[in-house]
């Protein structure tokens, strides 16, 4: 290899990131969309041609790596506390005369930021270049989301090292989606029938929590960064400073800040930025207020729960009132209906806003709320509002309540023990029917590869399919009527739907759409049972004997293979082709073979999970619920329910030593 390719390479990813910086920090382009695909595209070529010239910074590794099965558990380098809110100005100037007292008189300034309505994320950089990002968590630990946080173009893979010359730092900031990006992501959600996010966190946290790294950078996320540390302290001297370090360095920092000299200007900054915050592109709940010199914050100190130097002031909640004209019933790709309140249109901070979500039945009942009432509306933070209370009984009021079958396709709807949500079990509700044909062709369930949403919705503008058997009858004359589809597209999907008939019974059992059983429940299901007919056939009771199989699980099997049109379903599957069967797990013999097994409480020296493993080493079974074929349930301190069905059922109950005199017994023999 060449060195001029190398620097041909290195030349291309500076212009890249330098333009991206641009875009996504500054919000001023130079160069046109297409000629940043152009760069985009002949720096990827190069990679590919030449892997060795790839580096994990590389702007062509945003988006790459295959879904994981869940989230590592990190501890923080320090703390990620929360703050105290002041709701009004009294609580503010209590909080300014605490911190004049606690200083002694000295002289102190603030720092007062937006306070965006996000997730903190701490993102770690070694040598420049990011190597790690951690969800706040509990804020003693966070989870690695490190492959979806490189998706956000905001946040620089590699800093400038010139303004950070430390070659380990960490810098935490605040996680958004856009307005546009919300709006845009709801009416998508919308068209297929799904529910929308109730609000731009709620969306961005499930975007960065997202087990595909492919989901987070269609959401769009973006990221402001507000603190910058070493091994756990801050590395500069004072909080505005902090702020301007990390512009140069090339992180997106909130250009709607000031250094406040007194209590005074900070209130001007604060009402200021109330009348003016919905001219914003993202929404913002408040001001973060932080004393502006470090070893002033260290004198403060800090609470059990957060740092005495800072403090959030939260905008009041806007509201008004109106009438609820109608409530109707939406069904999303799960199938779970949620009722969604028709309200007269009434403006509230600069948004008219006609729909409201109600959630559940439970909601409705609680809100004491009837069609026809004068009810109280609020928005706050919140795109999609919620109704507060009832303000007055209308005169000719009706009571709502959730419909018996489903309101799209009239099939059953059940509400599960201990679920607030009443659910059409129907996989073929044309409601549900676009993201279970998306799901279906998934790259980890059937793996159809080039059945995409655009082709999708064709199929189903056109007709041609009206659950996910038809799959398995189109033909490339059909698919060749489309859009934008030649015959070598065409014939390349029918191999693939064809390829798909011999995908393993885990992934047409996770292909169902049965709620709550996704890929690692599939697995363990198809490895139980060896049969998709034997899994049908199972009742509840020992579909709970199944490791990780708890009632609700168990339950939403049941009512998904009880249901007729289910039934259908499976048969036309069946028909096509695709296995049913697969290879049973070989059982482990022992002491405990035959045994089955719960845990409860907390064991003196065994963790949980410690337990479960001796259990299977032994040829024994854990369930997680306690059924009439419990053999035996181990308990430790803070038993709960488990414990007093054990006794209601007459199921033994051991501690951990009887566990252990059961294993040792064969031990010994």
């Amino acid at each position: 290899m060449s060195q001029s390719l190398a620097r041909r390479a290195e030349e291309l990813r500076k212009q890249l990131e330098h333009h991206e910086y641009l875009y996504y920090v500054l919000d001023s382009p130079e160069i046109t969309d297409a000629e940043f695909d152009r760069l985009m595209r002949e720096l990827r070529d190069l990679e590919n041609q030449h892997p060795e010239l790839r580096t994990p910074d590389s702007p062509t590794q945003r988006v790459g790596g295959q879904p994981r099965e869940g989230f590592v558990k990190v501890p923080h380098s320090s703390p990620m506390l929360s703050l105290d809110n002041a709701l009004n100005e009294a609580e503010l100037r209590e909080f300014d005369a605490r911190v004049h007292s606690l200083l002694k008189g000295e002289k102190y300034e603030y720092v007062a930021e937006l306070k965006l309505d996000g997730l903190s994320m701490a993102a770690h950089y070694r040598n420049h270049r990011l190597v790690q990002a951690l969800t706040r968590g509990d804020g003693r630990v966070g989870e690695d989301v490190t492959a979806n946080a490189r998706t956000i173009r905001s946040l620089p893979l590699r800093s400038k090292p010139e303004a950070i010359p430390d070659a380990a730092f960490e810098v935490r900031g605040e996680v958004i989606m856009q307005r546009r990006s919300f709006e845009a992501l709801n009416e998508e959600r919308e068209n297929a029938g799904l529910p929308r996010f109730a609000n731009p966190r709620n969306a961005a946290a499930g975007a960065l929590r997202a087990l595909d790294p492919s989901i987070t950078a269609a959401r769009q996320l973006d990221y402001f960064a507000y603190f910058l540390f070493h091994d756990g302290r801050p590395l500069l001297n004072s909080q505005w400073e902090t702020l301007e370090t990390l512009s140069r360095a090339g992180f997106k920092v909130n250009r709607y800040r000031r250094k406040c000299h007194g209590l005074n200007d900070l209130l001007a900054f604060i009402g200021e930025w109330e009348d003016k915050r919905d001219t914003l592109p993202y929404e913002i709940d408040g001001v973060v207020v932080k004393v502006d010199s470090v070893e002033q914050q260290e004198k403060l100190g800090w609470t059990s729960k957060a740092p005495r130097w800072a403090i959030a002031f939260k905008y009041p909640a806007r509201q008004s009132s109106t009438v609820l004209e109608n409530i109707e019933v939406q069904v999303g790709r799960t199938g779970a209906l949620t009722p969604v309140a028709h309200l007269k249109p009434v403006a509230i901070g600069g948004v008219t806003v006609s729909r409201a979500t109600l959630h559940n039945q439970d909601e409705i009942e609680r809100l004491g709320v009837a069609i026809g009432d004068t009810v109280l509306v609020e928005r706050s933070g919140d795109v999609i509002p919620k109704i507060v209370r009832v303000l007055e009984h209308g005169a000719h009021r009706r009571h709502f309540h959730m419909p018996a079958t489903c309101p799209v396709c009239g099939g059953h709807v059940v509400r599960q023990e201990g679920e607030a949500a009443v659910r059409c079990v129907n996989t073929n509700c044309p409601a549900r029917l676009r993201e279970s044909l998306l799901h279906f062709a998934s790259r980890h369930v059937m793996d159809i590869d080039g059945m995409g949403d655009a082709l999708v919705d064709q199929l189903l503008k056109h007709g041609l399919v009206h659950n996910i058997a038809d799959l398995y009858h189109l033909t490339a004359d059909q698919l060749m009527k489309l859009e934008r589809m030649g015959q070598k597209s065409a014939t390349k999907i029918i191999q693939n739907i064809e390829h798909s008939r011999s995908q393993p019974l885990a992934r047409v059992l996770n292909g169902l759409g049965i709620p709550f059983v996704g890929e690692r429940t599939a697995q363990i299901l198809a490895a139980h049972f060896g049969s998709l007919n034997a899994i049908a056939a199972a009742s509840a009771e020992t579909l709970q004997e199944v490791n990780e199989v708890g009632p609700k699980v168990a339950q939403a099997i049941r009512q998904f293979f009880d249901e007729p049109r289910n039934r259908e379903l499976i048969e036309r599957l069946r028909a096509a082709g695709l296995r049913f069967t697969g290879p049973r797990e070989k059982k482990k013999t022992g002491p405990l073979t035959g045994l089955t097994f719960v845990l409860t409480g907390t064991l003196p020296s065994l963790k949980r999970e410690e337990a479960k493993q001796l259990i299977e080493e032994g040829g024994g079974k854990v369930a997680g619920s306690v059924s009439k074929s419990t053999s035996f349930v181990i308990a430790g301190e803070d038993a709960g329910s488990k414990l007093a069905k054990a006794r209601e059922l007459g199921v033994p109950v051991r501690d951990e030593d009887g566990l252990l005199e059961m294993l040792g017994k064969s031990q010994q023999a």
